[in-house]
C-alpha cells in the first residue's frame, strides 16, 4: 500500500485526487496539508506540516506556490519524495527544486497529464523539421479562475519548440502595443481564460499556404489527477534527483 500525503487537499485538484485514491486498492491517502479546513475528509488535514506525524511514502502537491518551501522543508525532514504538480513557480522555486532534488526525489511537471505531454513531443520533432518556413503560434485556454498566464504548459511547450531549433526564439506575449510585422525569429504566447474551461492548447505551424495544427483538450480535470497519480507511484521508487514526465513515459 502507497500511503500518500496530499498537499492542497481541499482544493479542487487535491478533492479529486481524493476521490481516485479512494476508489484505487493500492494507495491511501493518510494525511493532507491545506490552510483552509472548510472540508472534512476520512484523513486528518494540517495547516502546518510539521505538524504531521503520521507516515508516508511520496506526496502529491496541487497547492499554491507560496507554500512550497514549507513542504520542501518537511520532505527534506522526513526523506519523503515529492510530485510538485502546482503551477505558477518561478524561476526561483524552480532552482530549488533542483537543489533539493540532490538530497530527495522531485519529480516536476507543469503539466501532469500524458496527452499533453505526448503533445509537447510530437511539436517538438515537428519543430525541428518546419523550422526554416512557418511561424509558430501557441493559445491556451483556461476556467476564469486560473491566477497565472500564460500557463506553465504553455511555456513548456514553447520551451521544447526552442530547444529543438537552430536558435533561441523571442516568446512574444502582446503584440498590441508594437505596430511591426511579425519577426520570424519569435513564438507567440497568447492566453484566454473564461469559465470552467479545463485545459486547452493548440500549437499552430503557419507556412506559405499550409497550415499544421496540434491540439490538446482536457475534459476535466481527472486527467491530471490520473498522472499524478502515476508519478506518485512511480517516485516511491525512485533514489534521488529530478524526473519529469519524460521519465514516466520512458518507464511505461
Amino acid at each position: 500500500m502507497i500511503r500518500i500525503i496530499m498537499s492542497g487537499c481541499n482544493g479542487k485538484m487535491g478533492q479529486v485526487i481524493t476521490r481516485l485514491v479512494s476508489e484505487t486498492q493500492d494507495c491511501q491517502i493518510v494525511a493532507g496539508f491545506d490552510i483552509f479546513d472548510g472540508i472534512k475528509n476520512e484523513y486528518p488535514v494540517y495547516k502546518n506540516p510539521n505538524d504531521c506525524q503520521e507516515e508516508a511514502d511520496v506526496i502529491i502537491d496541487f497547492s499554491h506556490p507560496n507554500s512550497l518551501k514549507n513542504l520542501l522543508s518537511y520532505a527534506l525532514s522526513k526523506n519523503i519524495p515529492v510530485v510538485v504538480a502546482t503551477t505558477g513557480l518561478s524561476n526561483q522555486q524552480i532552482l530549488n527544486l533542483n537543489e533539493v532534488s540532490k538530497k530527495i526525489p522531485i519529480f516536476f511537471s507543469a503539466n501532469m497529464s500524458l496527452g499533453i505531454n505526448l503533445l509537447i513531443d510530437l511539436v517538438a520533432k515537428a519543430a525541428k523539421l518546419l523550422e526554416d518556413s512557418f511561424d509558430i503560434e501557441i493559445i491556451e485556454k483556461h476556467h476564469n479562475q486560473k491566477i497565472d498566464a500564460p500557463s506553465g504548459t504553455a511555456l513548456a511547450i514553447a520551451d521544447a519548440i526552442s530547444s529543438n531549433l537552430s536558435q533561441n526564439k523571442e516568446y512574444v506575449y502582446d503584440r498590441h502595443s508594437v505596430r511591426k510585422k511579425r519577426s520570424k525569429n519569435e513564438i507567440g504566447i497568447h492566453a484566454v481564460r473564461g469559465g470552467t474551461i479545463a485545459g486547452e492548447h493548440s500549437v499552430i505551424f503557419a507556412g506559405n499556404d499550409e497550415i499544421i495544427e496540434f491540439n490538446h483538450y482536457a475534459t476535466s480535470k481527472e486527467i491530471f489527477a490520473v498522472g499524478a497519480l502515476k508519478a506518485a507511484r512511480f517516485m516511491v521508487h525512485q533514489k534521488p534527483g529530478m524526473y519529469s514526465m519524460k521519465n514516466l513515459i520512458g518507464s511505461l
